[in-house]
């Protein structure tokens, strides 16, 4: 029975919230039309300023992967992190996340069907895809895209948020799975 009213709630809860939104903006007064037509303005002009920023991300994220980097930092991470019970395969996974979503998908992608998704790396993988964040491309597209210049301390707050979740993530799966 709950099981059924969950289900029913999860079909209706996104169509019923469209229809809620603009019903409560026309009971209100707001000419909904006018609104949203200045919101995608926005948005679209938003989406035109955050391409020199993207195109940036992609490029220095490319440099960094066939420059060879990304596997020397790799390579000299590969034994510390061993005996910490961090599993090889998941070295990329880790370095990569930070910088972009897309390429950890990929990675991640790589790993299940190398190892399966029920191995232990495959379990740490999902479990580490899930726990962070890409908080060089938040910080880049979106601080630049508003032209914030002075970010204070977003950059080491995130960077710290980042090994949380990457400890968290690691030690709930050698908790959970190993």
């Amino acid at each position: 029975m709950i099981t059924h009213i969950m289900d029913l709630i999860s079909l209706w809860a996104i169509p019923c919230l469209i229809a809620f939104i603009p019903l409560y903006g026309w009971l209100k007064g707001v000419k909904i039309f006018d609104v949203f037509v200045a919101g995608a303005d926005e948005g679209f002009h938003m989406a035109v300023r955050m391409i020199p920023f993207l195109v940036g991300i992609l490029v220095a994220l490319n440099i960094f992967e066939v420059s060879g980097a990304l596997n020397a930092v790799i390579h000299l991470m590969e034994k510390p992190l061993g005996y910490l019970g961090v599993p090889p395969a998941v070295l990329p996974l880790i370095l990569v996340r930070p910088l972009s979503g897309g390429a950890a998908l990929g990675i991640t992608t790589g790993i299940l069907h190398h190892f399966g998704p029920d191995s232990f790396v495959g379990q740490v993988a999902s479990t580490l895809q899930g726990s962070t964040d890409t908080t060089f491309y938040v910080l880049t597209l979106y601080f630049g895209s508003i032209a914030v210049r002075k970010t204070r301390y977003a950059l080491t707050v995130a960077l710290i948020g980042d090994l949380a979740g990457f400890v968290a993530a690691l030690v709930l799966s050698h908790w959970m799975f190993h």
